[in-house]
């Protein structure tokens, strides 16, 4: 499948390239968090926020005075994800490397305004959350949805780049006598800390990425 547009174009290594929906959503439905590089003030800022998808967009909310919303409604940006997989261990020292799932998304933000279409957008960012949540949490009331700005950018400028596989090493190095190949790493939960006067039950279901239910592999 062929980039969506000049600037998505992956140059460096296009073999790792991927620009198929399919993969570029499982990236963004393993992640909790973006990053997004934005100009405001005569500079170029990047910030880190939670981030959803719902169907063909990307999704992040915010307060009302926030200078991240108000800059990302007035210009374009660059959104970037990215899953650290794995530590990979060469032979030689310049054969090391790491395995990621990663993309960026070029575009433009735009407002969600009706009060029903951003109850569902909270609703789909709590359930990215934690699966099932919602049924069990008092929803969000109007002066909070007033309160809160939500941005929604389309996924149609979108490039993902990956590698999933052990060491390069050249011919001449297999001889070296150490260790290589690939060490896994992968987010993980930590054990549940109730809150003070918490009721009695089970913690809630968590995101699919701290399940062990990452995104498909993909070939190389």
């Amino acid at each position: 499948m062929p980039a969506p547009s000049q600037r998505t174009t992956i140059r460096r290594k296009p073999e790792r390239g991927h620009y198929d929906p399919p993969t570029i959503k499982a990236i963004i439905d393993d992640a909790l968090l973006c990053h997004i590089a934005f100009p405001a003030g005569g500079s170029v800022h990047c910030l880190p926020t939670a981030c959803w998808r719902d169907g063909e967009h990307l999704y992040i909310h915010g307060a009302n005075n926030s200078r991240l919303i108000d800059a990302l409604l007035a210009d374009e940006c660059a959104v970037c994800i990215t899953h650290l997989d794995g530590l990979v261990f060469a032979r030689s020292a310049f054969r090391h490397s790491m395995n990621y799932r990663s993309l960026v998304i070029h575009g433009r933000f735009v407002a969600v305004d009706a009060e029903k279409d951003k109850k569902m957008a909270m609703i789909a960012f709590l359930e990215h959350v934690s699966p099932v949540r919602m049924a069990q949490v008092r929803p969000p009331n109007a002066a909070e949805l007033a309160g809160t700005r939500i941005l929604r950018l389309p996924l149609a400028e979108v490039a993902a780049k990956i590698r999933n596989w052990g060491p390069d090493d050249k011919a001449e190095d297999m001889a070296v006598p150490v260790w290589a190949g690939v060490i896994p790493l992968a987010m993980q939960a930590g054990t549940p800390t109730p809150a003070a006067g918490c009721a009695s039950g089970t913690p809630p279901e968590l995101p699919r990425a701290l399940n062990g239910q990452t995104g498909t592999e993909h070939p190389s």
